[in-house]
C-alpha cells in the first residue's frame, strides 16, 4: 500500500478514534517526512487532503493542528434578511395587513417555535453501514435528554434522498464530517464523533489463546494502517497477526490459514467464509461515552439555549416516525454490504 495512503489513514482514523484530540499540534512537514520515511511532498499532499476534509487546520506560523470536531453555522448577516422582509411586507400590503400586523404575526410565530423548542432537539446520526449505525444510535440514545429525538441514516441513503430535509444537529464519523456537511448543507451543525473499540471486541481479543493465528480483513485502505495495531493492542499475547484487504486476490487462501478472522464493520458476510474450527467476529467500534459527555451534550445545550441564551432552536427540525431513520428505513434493517 502506498505510504501516503497509510499516513493519511493513520491521521484520519487517529482523529476518528480519539488518539489525536482536537487542538493537538501535528509535526511539521519535514519532521513527519523523516519519521515516516516518505518524501516531504507526500506529507504536503496528505496534509492538503486532510485540510479539505476539515480534519486538520493550519494556524499560520504556529503550525498544523487537529481541527475542532464540531461545525456550527456561521454568524448570520442580518442584512441578508432584508429581501425576505421586503417580500413579506409587500405580500402583507397586498393582503391588507400593515407592518404592525406583520410584526405581530412574526412575534406570534416566534413564540410558537419557542414552545416547540421545549419538545427537544431533532438529532440525526449519519453512518456508513445500516446495522452498525443503528447500533451506534442505540448506544448514544440513553445518554440524551428524554425530550431529544435521535434518528439515523446512512451516507448512501442520504445521497439517494438528495439530502436531509431538516434537523437541529447532525452527528457523524469524524473522518466523514466534511462529506456529510456537503450533503446536509451549511445551516445544520455537524459534529464528528469519537469512537473506541467496543467492550465486546476488546474482550474477545483479550481472551484469545497465545497460539492463535489472527487474520484481519479491512474494507478501507486508509483503515488498514491502524487496524492491525488496534487488534494487537488488545491481544498483545498473540504472536501471529496478519492483515489484508477485502479485495485481495488471495483472500480465500488468507482466510483458510488463520484460526480467527477479525473483519472490519461492513464485512459481516465474511463470517460465512470460515470453517467449523475457525472463529470470526467484527472489529466493532462504539461512540466514546467520554466524548459524548464532554462534547455532544454541551453542544446540544448550546443549541437548546439559542443565540440569545434564552430559548432553543430545537423542535424545528424534520421528524420521522418512531422506529425509522431519516430515510424511512426501519432500525432492524440488516447490512447489505
Amino acid at each position: 500500500m502506498p505510504l501516503g495512503v497509510q499516513l493519511r489513514g493513520l491521521i484520519q482514523y487517529g482523529i476518528a478514534l480519539g488518539d489525536l484530540p482536537a487542538g493537538m499540534r501535528l509535526p511539521p512537514v519535514r519532521e513527519l517526512a523523516e519519521r515516516a520515511g516518505v518524501a516531504p511532498m507526500t506529507v504536503v499532499g496528505v496534509y492538503a487532503e486532510l485540510k479539505q476534509q476539515k480534519l486538520i487546520a493550519a494556524r499560520g506560523s504556529a503550525g498544523t493542528f487537529v481541527a475542532e470536531t464540531d461545525s456550527l453555522p456561521p454568524e448570520i448577516d442580518l442584512e441578508k434578511l432584508n429581501p425576505a422582509i421586503d417580500a413579506l411586507l409587500l405580500m402583507g400590503k397586498r393582503l391588507g395587513v400593515d407592518a404592525a400586523g406583520i410584526a405581530s404575526l412574526v412575534t406570534a410565530r416566534a413564540s410558537h417555535l419557542r414552545f416547540r423548542a421545549h419538545n427537544g432537539l431533532s438529532i440525526v446520526l449519519v453512518g456508513l453501514f445500516s446495522q452498525a449505525t443503528a447500533d451506534y444510535a442505540d448506544h448514544i440514545r440513553p445518554h440524551l435528554p428524554a425530550t431529544d429525538r435521535l434518528d439515523w441514516v446512512t451516507i448512501e441513503a442520504l445521497k439517494a434522498a438528495g439530502g436531509l430535509p431538516e434537523a437541529d444537529i447532525v452527528l457523524t464519523l469524524a473522518n466523514r464530517r466534511a462529506e456529510v456537511e456537503a450533503l446536509v448543507g451549511r445551516d445544520i451543525p455537524v459534529l464528528g464523533l469519537s469512537f473506541i473499540p467496543s467492550e465486546q471486541t476488546r474482550t474477545r481479543l483479550a481472551g484469545l489463546d497465545p497460539s492463535t493465528r489472527i487474520g484481519i480483513v479491512s474494507i478501507f485502505p486508509e483503515f488498514m494502517a491502524l487496524m492491525k495495531p488496534g487488534v494487537m493492542r488488545f491481544s498483545p499475547h498473540v504472536a501471529s497477526t496478519e492483515v489484508t484487504m477485502v479485495d485481495a486476490p488471495d483472500l480465500e487462501a488468507f482466510i483458510a490459514k488463520v484460526d480467527v478472522l477479525v473483519y472490519a464493520t461492513g464485512l459481516d458476510w465474511l463470517a460465512g467464509k470460515v470453517g467449523p474450527h475457525q472463529q470470526a467476529f467484527e472489529y466493532r467500534h462504539e461512540p466514546a461515552l467520554g466524548f459524548i459527555e464532554t462534547h455532544v451534550l454541551p453542544l446540544l445545550d448550546t443549541l437548546r439555549k439559542g443565540p440569545d441564551g434564552k430559548h432553543g432552536r430545537g423542535g424545528t427540525g424534520g421528524r420521522t416516525s418512531a422506529g425509522q431513520n431519516a430515510a424511512g428505513t426501519t432500525r432492524t434493517t440488516k447490512e447489505t454490504t
